[in-house]
């Protein structure tokens, strides 16, 4: 036995033996991979070295280099005012009142809840420049946030302001981020639950009833003005049409009867007393030319007709026929 044992120990076994650990430390140590959404940065002794993209990629073993695999596909999520927390099968949300707690400019208390997602886009800043990332990304994004709202009052914030505070967020953010050289890139800012405290919240929904009764009133009667009003300016302008009409055909005629008088005046003076009859058979002719039938007696004639009467005396000694 001792002499099996001392064959199977011998140097040449026990080398062979250190030669296959030492090749397999080198290979766990000097290989390794990198995923589709990772980028990896590569130091040596502790210094930036390079960053390799995806794939199988080498580096000297023994801690000489060192990656450090970091993701940048993926669009990654902090929240504030509330957490997820699983439960069963379902996520639940365990609120986190400190936080979301604010002040409002108007002086009113408001709970806000948000979210921000951001990708990494250098990966050796991520990796160097910062070393409590984390906590960076939550302590600028409340600083954003908390400012925004103070600025603005609680009707505000909880109406036509939301997507105002949402892009201003993001941009206040970034340019932040940047200064800090933090590597990452805020894509959106998003607005959860925006809520007065539970203790206010009635008469905060009695307030807000009021607002939409006076917004809805508003709206009937701008809806009664559009309706009115267009009608009104169309009757005004057809009386002015008309009038406008009335006015043209007036001075139309008052220039037709001055022009008529004028040429008659100078036919007068040409000829008075052709004028002077033609008038006066103008005059009779119009007397004359209505539906009623117009009869002129002259007391001077005995009969209708102006005929000799033949009863009277100048019938009997021959007068005048």
């Amino acid at each position: 036995m001792p002499a099996k044992l001392g064959k199977w120990f011998s140097p040449a076994i026990v080398l062979l033996v250190l030669a296959v650990i030492v090749v397999a430390v080198l290979l766990g140590t000097s290989v390794y991979i990198v995923d589709q959404t990772e980028e990896a940065v590569v130091t040596r002794f502790g210094r930036y070295l390079t960053t390799k993209g995806p794939g199988l990629q080498f580096k000297i073993p023994f801690g000489v280099d060192r990656q450090y695999t970091v993701n940048v596909k993926t669009i990654q999520t902090e929240q504030f005012g509330f957490s997820t927390v699983r439960s069963g099968f379902s996520p639940t949300y365990a609120d986190n009142e400190r936080e979301s707690t604010m002040l409002t400019g108007d002086l009113n208390i408001i709970e806000v809840e948000w979210i921000i997602q951001y990708r990494i886009v250098d990966p050796r800043a991520w990796v160097f420049n910062v070393m409590e990332r984390t906590r960076t990304i939550q302590d600028v994004s409340r600083s954003a946030i908390n400012m925004l709202v103070g600025d603005r009052t609680i009707m505000d914030i909880m109406g036509p302001e939301r997507s105002a505070i949402e892009s201003a967020g993001t941009e206040s953010m970034n340019k932040t981020f940047r200064a800090y050289g933090l590597g990452i890139d805020v894509i959106a800012v998003k607005l959860q639950n925006i809520d007065p405290p539970a203790g206010v919240q009635e008469a905060f929904d009695d307030v807000n009833m009021a607002e939409q009764d006076m917004n809805r009133l508003i709206n009937e009667g701008q809806q009664v003005y559009n309706a009115e009003i267009p009608k009104a300016r169309g009757e005004r302008e057809r009386i002015i049409q008309e009038a406008q009409g009335y006015k043209t055909e007036r001075i139309n005629k008052a220039n037709g009867d001055v022009a008529r008088f004028n040429s008659v005046y100078e036919e007068y003076r040409r000829a008075p007393d052709v004028t002077r009859q033609r008038l006066y058979y103008e005059m009779i002719e119009e007397v004359f030319s209505g539906e009623e039938t117009t009869v002129i007696l002259d007391r001077n004639f005995d009969n209708f007709l102006p005929l000799r009467n033949l009863d009277s005396p100048r019938s009997s000694t021959g007068g005048r026929q």
